[in-house]
């Protein structure tokens, strides 16, 4: 095995493991001089052999123990030394993912995420943790059924405490051993692709924690942290942050990066905490400014900007998604027109507004209708992706379930509309584990999810409402086409604060869908909207529909027909019943093909020859006169008997 590791400010660097009972005596390391590197070879090491880099500072001769910060496997914690890995590559089968990948539209196609931690997930018998391998074959079969098109993994990068959920990260290189080897994190993607699923990575290059065997003062000075920690230190976090102006520093991340989409076949990486990075004086009193004074951290936004160049230049389809919960302009425009360069931003402030909304009672909803109305004001400057994640169920916040005020009954029809508005509002779709089917709690990642409130119907409700939605948005091309263009939205009524509704148009090239959102208890009954069309709107989806769990009221049993009716500044408008706390979609009926029109129309004339014959001696002259009606009709249409006699004789 061929051992490298940077400390420029050390003295003496040695490999030490348990094939020289860690004597660092036994194996020291070799110098390459100016560039800090220290390197050497040791032949007939076996996988498996455990192993750390013992260093001595030059200043203080202190000795210290660090684990390698690039390998790819490590102890399962507390333990925490590196362990030398089989060289045998992985045998992938993911190869028509990957070409499908290369020219993927993502920005015209859906994308609804999965986001979970595979710890608190599901757990074995005992409560054990479960392998990469089963959690895989597990996972892919509950978010296929749920109609999901990617997972997301809160950080499995190798992390020493449970309780940061991933988010305190000392292996940048190596998928956590609490699931199994980096060969079983290979089969759970390879397993998710074979099956059209594909994984996402939260990935953390914002701040790394202050463990003895991490990368904190890693050669006995802050080389991968700033040493001042004005600019060195989140105190909110009690961890220190990465020194972009380095180039090895930056090079650590950017190889990182690459290494998780090159040799794990990841389809993107969403990059945590991305506003403590471009701000210097993000949560602190004190700070200091870049060199023209201001508070925007240049080099952290040139590491942003290489990050982007670099992964889409390479991996072409991979998408980087920014959790960005500020106003900084271009987040995902290109870097050559001065944007950052991400693929999709969080909105974050979508998600804040729409939470603060549904927790409002519904009778005081309407003097809040700017609250939700807002984001369509801001909703296509950016790639938006719409999260209701892990970080809004945790730390007091109250499960998703909870959130929403009112008596049971209420509680599940607020969670039910918010889904419907959310699913049908511009943007990808991300929820996170336990949010679709309503769980009670707050999540707990020592724990399972509550998978038991699935024998009660109204959580059942919950869950098969977003399997429908799931379905809808990825078959309705209305509902995806345009989620980050102005094309595919249109208010229709905006400004009905008074009974707290909207009504909006979704559109793709080929299609309209109507929605309708009541956000009070209240049914409203003949409630006029404007339509684009003539013709009939059929009711394709009702959040208060009975199997959800509602109470049923809605238009599936009316036809509803376009009135010549101008109303909202649309041509022709519709009456309708709008559920109480629902959401509902409307599209208009597909016109007749010329077949079904020629069968309603022998349908009519059958009808018509029907009631000539069956008529009694007693109205003979009604009788005559329904014969030559029925010759005026037959002798209108020839060209339909000429499609008949042709139908007929081609049977």
């Amino acid at each position: 095995v061929l051992f490298a590791v940077w400390a420029p400010n050390a003295e003496r660097v040695s490999v030490v493991g348990d094939f020289n009972r860690w004597d660092g005596r036994a194996h020291p390391m070799r110098s390459h001089g100016s560039n800090g590197i220290w390197e050497l070879f040791i032949p007939e090491l076996a996988p498996g052999t455990l192993y750390k880099f013992e260093i001595r500072n030059r200043q203080r001769g202190d000795v210290f123990y660090k684990s390698d910060p690039y390998w790819q496997q490590f102890e399962v914690r507390p333990n925490t030394s590196s362990i030398v890995r089989d060289n045998t590559p992985y045998a992938w089968n993911d190869a028509n993912w990957l070409e499908k990948r290369k020219s993927w539209d993502w920005l015209h196609k859906p994308m609804s995420i999965y986001e979970l931690h595979l710890g608190s997930w599901q757990r074995g018998p005992e409560g054990e943790l479960l392998n990469y391998r089963e959690l895989a074959k597990r996972l892919v079969d509950y978010v296929t059924e749920m109609g999901f098109s990617h997972v997301e993994l809160l950080p499995i990068t190798e992390h020493p405490f449970d309780g940061s959920w991933g988010y305190q990260t000392t292996g940048y290189y190596a998928p956590t051993s609490r699931y199994g080897t980096p060969e079983d994190f290979c089969y759970f993607v390879d397993y998710c692709h074979q099956h059209n699923i594909g994984v996402f990575l939260d990935w953390v290059p914002a701040h790394f924690p202050k463990d003895a065997h991490g990368l904190a003062r890693f050669d006995g000075t802050p080389l991968y942290e700033h040493e001042d920690p004005r600019k060195g230190e989140h105190l909110d976090w009690s961890t220190l942050i990465y020194n972009y102006s380095r180039f090895e520093v930056k090079n650590f991340l950017l190889s990182s990066a690459l290494f998780w989409l090159e040799e794990f076949h990841l389809d993107g990486l969403r990059v945590d905490a991305v506003a403590s990075m471009l701000y210097l004086d993000y949560s602190r009193e004190e700070w200091i400014p870049n060199e023209y004074g201001g508070r925007e951290n240049l080099e952290a936004i040139e590491f942003m900007r290489e990050l982007n160049t670099v992964a889409h230049s390479e991996h072409p389809g991979v998408l980087v998604m920014a959790e960005e919960s500020t106003s900084w302009p271009q987040v995902t425009r290109p870097v050559d027109a001065e944007g950052l360069g991400f693929s999709i931003k969080w909105n974050m402030g979508w998600m804040n507004d729409t939470l603060a909304y549904m927790s409002k009672e519904p009778v005081h909803r309407k003097y809040h209708q700017d609250i939700l109305t807002f984001s369509m004001l801001y909703a296509f400057t950016e790639n938006f992706l719409l999260p209701f994640s892990h970080d809004e169920v945790v730390h007091g916040k109250q499960s998703m379930l909870h959130k929403m005020p009112g008596d049971e009954w209420q509680r599940f029809a607020n969670l039910r509309t918010l889904y419907t508005y959310m699913f049908t509002h511009p943007g990808k779709k991300l929820l996170f584990m336990g949010t679709e089917f309503g769980q009670g709690t707050e999540w707990n990642s020592a724990n399972t999810l509550d998978w038991y409130v699935l024998d009660y119907a109204f959580h059942q409700g919950v869950q098969q409402l977003v399997k429908d939605l799931n379905q809808l948005y990825h078959q309705d091309q209305a509902l995806h086409q345009y989620d980050f263009e102005w094309q595919g939205f249109e208010w229709i009524d905006c400004h009905d604060a008074e009974q707290s509704i909207l009504v909006y148009l979704r559109q793709s090239d080929h299609d309209q869908l109507i929605i309708a959102v009541n956000f009070t208890p209240v049914p409203r009954h003949h409630y006029r909207i404007g339509v684009p069309k003539p013709g009939i709107y059929d009711e394709i989806f009702n959040s208060d529909a009975e199997c959800y769990g509602g109470s049923n009221v809605g238009n599936g049993a009316t036809v509803l027909m376009a009135e010549d009716h101008p109303w909202m500044e649309k041509p022709y408008s519709l009456p309708i019943t709008l559920p109480p706390l629902a959401g509902i979609i409307l599209k208009p009926a597909p016109e007749k093909t010329e077949e079904e029109k020629i069968e309603a129309e022998t349908a009519s004339i059958e009808v018509t020859d029907t009631t000539v014959e069956s008529v009694g001696e007693e109205k003979a002259s009604d009788t005559e006169k329904a014969s030559e009606e029925a010759a005026d009709t037959m002798a209108k249409k020839p060209t339909v008997r000429k499609k008949l006699a042709a139908r007929k004789n081609k049977r």
